[in-house]
């Protein structure tokens, strides 16, 4: 068994971002986050749109300083031939917000 998977330990730059925001909601293709530090930070904005859309597996990031969201949206089996972006909807799956 492997220890960092079972502490559930951050394990790159994207993973630690992934656990640092509130996961709204997801299904399979779309993804909403929400982060209070967005707000008002057109900076972190530029950041956030810079990193996400560096995936070339991501079809579209949105996001809105107003609201401290995050909408990814993609391909479900573009994305998960991406190993990192693989394991991190798969923790999205597990850990977004039930209604």
């Amino acid at each position: 068994m492997n220890l960092i998977n079972t502490l559930q330990i951050p394990t790159s730059k994207l993973d630690l971002f992934i656990r640092s925001v509130e996961i709204s909601s997801y299904l399979p293709g779309r993804v909403r986050l929400r982060s209070s530090k967005l707000i008002s930070n057109p900076a972190l904005e530029v950041e956030v749109q810079a990193q996400l859309g560096a995936f070339s597996e991501i079809a579209s990031v949105e996001t809105s300083t107003v609201t401290g969201s995050i909408l990814i949206k993609y391909e479900p089996a573009v994305l998960r031939k991406n190993a990192e972006l693989r394991k991190v909807e798969e923790y999205i799956m597990t850990h977004a917000k039930r209604r």
